[in-house]
């Protein structure tokens, strides 16, 4: 079976037995291996409704992160429930890489790279101001995905602290 995926695509992801949250594919960036960015919303909804999706995508981001949405349907992590166009703006998320990533001896970088999707990246060294808000850019696998739709933090912690 061929999957496809294309931007306003909306997900629905199982949380627990009870419940569900929904996230919606915008852009693909090729800053990042042309990787998909999703957002994530932070309503729960129970495991039985079926919200308009204009609801969905109309609420509250939870966050943005870099994913395959294509290899999250092939493993079952999460199930493609519709399209909507609207996709929100772009200009205000942005990404955050450190060249430090999986070093356990630097506990502290100060080697941050920041890029908006399908801009340049921007070496920044220290991260201070605005850049602290900015989400960690690696291609995230889907389980790591619903961990962090879970619990709201990933299940990986192999970057140093800023």
């Amino acid at each position: 079976m061929r999957i496809s995926t294309k931007v306003g695509d909306v997900f629905s992801v199982r949380i627990d037995a009870n419940s569900k949250k929904y996230f919606q594919y915008i852009i693909s960036d090729l800053t990042q291996l042309n990787s998909d960015v999703i957002r994530v919303f932070k309503k729960v909804y129970s495991i039985n409704t079926n919200p308009d999706l204009i609801e969905v995508i109309n609420g509250e981001v939870e966050f943005y992160a870099h994913c395959i949405t294509k290899l999250g349907i092939k493993m079952a992590y999460w199930e493609k429930v519709g399209n909507v166009a609207y996709v929100g703006g772009i200009d205000h998320i942005l990404f955050r890489d450190s060249e430090d990533y999986g070093n356990p001896q630097i506990k502290v970088s100060e080697n941050w790279w920041v890029w908006k999707i399908n801009e340049e990246q921007k070496q920044v060294g220290k991260l201070i101001g605005e850049n602290q808000k900015a989400e960690i850019g690696l291609v995230i696998n889907p389980e790591s995905i619903v961990y962090r739709m879970r619990t709201g933090e990933y299940d990986f912690n192999a970057y140093p602290s800023f």
